[in-house]
């Protein structure tokens, strides 16, 4: 067994840079590779090209900080190495990455990016394919994807008139935190695919604006390091993957009270994770055909590309059961996010949680499921019916996430009972495609959007946005005429289908 406390010089790790014998460097750390080629769900291409090298700046954006430690035996992490001697890996310019670069020259100043639409527009076309694959990528046919945005199109307003709306105040409390919007950043994984600051843009825009940051387990940046950037008395939830090893669990969640998370968000719609086309192609075009064929013949599912590799650990055991044990190990408020339907809110509520997130992840995994606005009408009417609740609800929350561009989305759910929305992909598009300037820029446009709806809605308070306010009669058709969002629809990049190779012309 190799000592983990061994130094090597970058001659000795250059040395291993084949199939047979694969060593790589990250962070300073050298690890042995060689048996984990073909169970690499990115393919075994990328990490061969940095075969003896230094493969920290190819790792960073798109795996979790604890990602090869977990996935590695330990007699497999071989010690550290003298950076001073490893030969700088050579970074190639693409013609596709020149291409990329005049985009983002092109890119029109942030004073005229006037709604979360335009960040989209412009991250489509300056993020780096694969990283955009990744976050605008969804389960399936996308269904479900596009149904969270259209499904707010079937609610209508009913405004009130002639109401003294010279100050109007959006702000509102969640599980007891001040926000100073009815709007949480929602948890997304890989956030520096987009930037190289990844999920600290968030920490820090949601501290100027007073909002709320859910942390992700799949975070780029180690919840250390977010908490760590969070400003005094910054108030920050956690998303949670429970783990098949309870125990790893139990550590992770005290370790987030210990830390002041003032919510646990328990994710409960991934026991296994939907398929993600747009994303997997990325995976199948970057490989080489001739290590397909290796891997093939060792029977290798690599269909879920990166997110296999960082969502291994997920139990699909997870059940009822469980919560008993979550409220034995934790005083934080706990959430069920990703419930689907009325039943299950009410046996969250009847079990004494603190809320759900009605939501689909994003349209990411079971395609076809419905909106969170669309279960929202559904869990406000079966919960009145079966325990007489009204809502919002102090004691028991409901939140929605997913489709949200608009500070007008938002204040439909409110209507219809939320206490807050989650708001994901829009806040990666703005920083992917201007930085934290972008960020900031983003939830400033939401204020403002805020500020302008809630007077022409004559409302002067979110506890004065009631459901007399909206017409949700149309939201249980999903075949239903409404006017087409150009904006959004010209964001959609469309699925593409299996296609030839291109041929290159011998002659």
């Amino acid at each position: 067994m190799a000592s983990s406390s061994k130094r090597y010089s970058g001659k000795e790790v250059a040395v291993h840079n084949s199939r047979e014998s694969c060593w790589i460097i990250v962070h300073g750390k050298v690890y042995d590779v060689t048996d984990f080629l073909d169970d690499h769900p990115g393919g075994s291409k990328i990490i061969l090209k940095y075969a003896g090298k230094d493969a920290t700046a190819e790792y960073d954006p798109i795996h979790p900080p604890d990602a090869i430690t977990t996935n590695l035996k330990p007699e497999k992490h071989l010690g550290s190495v003298d950076l001073t001697t490893v030969e700088k890996v050579e970074v190639k310019i693409t013609d596709e990455e020149r291409a990329r670069q005049q985009r983002i020259a092109a890119r029109p100043p942030l004073s005229e990016i006037l709604n979360l639409h335009d960040f989209e527009a412009i991250a489509k076309y300056t993020m780096a394919e694969k990283a955009w694959a990744y976050y605008s990528s969804a389960a399936d046919d996308e269904i479900t994807n596009r149904e969270n945005h259209a499904a707010f199109h079937r609610i209508w307003f009913r405004p009130r008139i002639l109401k003294d709306v010279t100050r109007v105040d959006w702000s509102t409390t969640i599980l007891g935190q001040k926000s100073s919007m009815p709007v949480y950043i929602t948890a997304t994984a890989l956030g520096k695919l987009g930037h190289p600051d990844g999920e600290l843009n968030l920490t820090r825009a949601a501290a100027k604006h007073g909002i709320i940051q859910m942390i992700p387990t799949l975070a780029s940046c180690s919840f250390d390091e977010i908490m760590d950037a969070a400003a005094p008395g910054q108030v920050q939830f956690f998303q949670l993957y429970v783990n098949k090893d309870r125990e790893i669990t139990k550590r992770i969640v005290r370790h987030a009270e210990k830390r002041g998370i003032k919510g646990l968000f328990i994710t409960v719609d991934a026991p296994q994770l939907g398929r993600r086309e747009k994303d997997m192609r990325q995976k199948f075009e970057a490989e080489d055909p001739s290590e397909v064929s290796k891997a093939d013949q060792g029977g290798v599912d690599r269909s879920q590309g990166a997110a296999r590799a960082i969502s291994s650990f997920i139990d699909p055991g997870l059940n009822w059961s469980d919560m008993a044990w979550f409220r034995s190990i934790t005083n934080m408020p706990l959430i069920l996010k990703g419930v689907q339907c009325w039943e299950d809110a009410l046996e969250a509520y009847d079990i004494g949680l603190s809320g759900v997130v009605l939501s689909n992840h994003g349209g990411r995994q079971l395609d076809f499921a419905r909106s969170g606005l669309e279960v929202l009408v559904e869990v406000t009417t079966k919960l009145k019916e079966k325990r007489g609740l009204s809502f919002p609800n102090a004691k028991f929350q409901l939140f929605i996430d997913g489709g949200v561009r608009r500070a007008t989305d938002v204040l439909k759910a409110v209507a219809l009972g939320a206490t807050a929305v989650g708001v994901g992909r829009p806040f990666l598009y703005a920083y992917s495609a201007y930085g934290p300037e972008g960020i900031d820029q983003a939830l400033q446009i939401l204020h403002d959007e805020f500020e302008m709806n809630m007077r022409l809605l004559g409302a002067c308070s979110i506890k004065e946005v009631i459901p007399e306010m909206v017409d949700a009669s149309n939201i249980h058709l999903h075949i239903v005429s409404v006017p087409s969002d150009n904006l959004y629809e010209s964001n959609y990049e469309r699925l593409q289908g299996a296609r030839l190779r291109d041929i290159k012309n011998k002659l």
